[in-house]
C-alpha cells in the first residue's frame, strides 16, 4: 500500500470536518488554535515516514505527554505504581472530584488528571526534573527538529490551575502526593505544553509499536509493560469516548484538548494527527474520522 498517497486521500475526505467543533477555551492560548487545521502523519517500524497537511506545523500535546511520563515512570516502579493509580475507565470528566471523594485519594486510571499528577508526582521523586525527563525523550525520539515547551501556554495553564490544583491537594490529604502540590504541576503544565508536530509524534511513540524497544535500540519498556500501556490507552485514552475510539478505530489511542491524537499499531506503525476542532469529549473531530477511515481502508486495528 502507498501510504503517502492514502494519508493524502484522507485528508481529502475528512475536509468538511475542519471548521466544526470547539477548540479548547479553558486554557486561553488554545483557544487561538484555527479549528481549520489538519496534519497527519505516519510512522512506521521499517524506517517509514510519511504525512500530509499540515503534518509539520507543531501543537501543544497536552495530555499525550502523560503516555510518556507514564512510560517513562513504569519501569522505576513496576507494580507499585498501580498501587497509586489505578487501571479502569472513569466515565467522568477528565479533571472530577467525584471520584476521588469515593476512591480516597486513589485516581481511577493515568490518563485522567487525577492519574496524570499522580505519576508526574512519582516522576520528579525517581529524577528530580519530571518535565525534563520526558522532554529530553521526545528530543531524542523524535528527530533533529526542535522540540521545546510553549512556555506561554504552560503560564496560561499555571494561571487556570485551580481544578488542578484541587485534585493534587485532594489527593495529598489521603497521603497520594508526596511532593509540593505547586513543584509537580509546574512540571505537569510544563510536559502538557510540549509542542511537537504529527511527524515528531508518530516517531517518538514508535517503541510502542514495537513491544517497548525504541527505534534507537534502547529498551525502555519490558513487553509486558508496553503491552500494559497500550491496554490502558486502549480503554482509557480518549477521555468518555474510549468505547467510540474502540468501536471506530480499533486502535490504542491517546488524544489532547490541542487537538492532538496518538495511534499505535503494535508490529507496524505509530500515527498522530492533529486538527484543533474537537468533539464534546474533548478529542479532534477530524482526527478520530481520519484514524477510523485509515483502519477501515487498510484493515490494520488490533481487532
Amino acid at each position: 500500500m502507498h501510504y503517502p498517497n492514502l494519508l493524502a486521500e484522507l485528508a481529502a475526505e475528512v475536509q468538511p470536518l475542519l471548521g466544526q467543533g470547539r477548540v479548547a477555551d479553558y486554557i486561553p492560548l488554545l483557544a487561538r488554535a484555527d479549528p481549520s487545521r489538519f496534519g497527519l502523519a505516519l510512522a512506521a517500524l521499517d524506517g517509514g515516514l510519511c504525512g500530509t497537511g499540515d503534518d509539520l506545523e507543531s501543537f501543544s500535546i497536552q495530555s499525550i505527554s502523560k503516555v510518556f511520563a507514564l512510560a517513562l515512570t513504569l519501569p522505576h516502579l513496576g507494580e507499585a505504581l498501580w498501587r497509586r493509580v489505578g487501571k479502569e475507565p472513569s466515565g467522568n470528566p477528565f479533571n472530577s472530584l467525584v471520584q476521588l471523594e469515593y476512591e480516597r485519594g486513589l485516581p481511577r486510571n493515568p490518563f485522567i488528571n487525577a492519574g496524570a499528577l499522580v505519576v508526574t508526582d512519582a516522576l520528579l521523586s525517581l529524577t528530580g526534573d519530571a518535565c525534563g525527563t520526558v522532554l529530553a525523550f521526545l528530543q531524542a525520539q523524535a528527530g533533529p527538529e526542535q522540540v521545546a515547551v510553549d512556555e506561554d501556554i504552560a503560564e496560561s495553564e499555571w494561571q487556570h490551575r485551580d481544578r488542578n490544583a484541587a485534585l493534587a491537594h485532594f489527593m495529598k490529604s489521603f497521603g497520594n502526593f508526596h511532593n509540593p502540590v505547586d513543584k509537580v504541576l509546574r512540571h505537569y503544565f510544563r510536559q502538557c505544553a510540549i509542542r511537537m508536530n504529527c511527524r515528531q509524534l508518530a516517531r517518538a511513540g514508535l517503541f510502542l509499536a514495537n513491544h517497548g524497544l525504541c527505534p534507537d535500540g534502547r529498551r525502555l519498556l519490558t513487553r509486558s509493560q508496553a503491552k500494559q500501556i497500550n491496554a490502558i490507552m486502549l480503554t482509557c485514552g480518549t477521555y468518555d469516548a474510549a468505547g467510540e475510539f474502540a468501536y471506530r478505530v480499533g486502535l490504542p489511542c491517546k488524544s489532547g484538548v490541542g487537538g492532538g491524537i496518538l495511534a499505535i499499531i503494535p508490529n507496524r506503525m505509530a500515527l498522530a494527527t492533529w486538527s484543533p476542532g474537537l468533539d464534546p469529549q474533548g478529542n479532534s473531530l477530524a482526527g478520530l474520522a481520519a484514524l477510523d477511515l485509515f483502519t477501515t481502508r487498510t484493515g490494520l486495528s488490533i481487532f
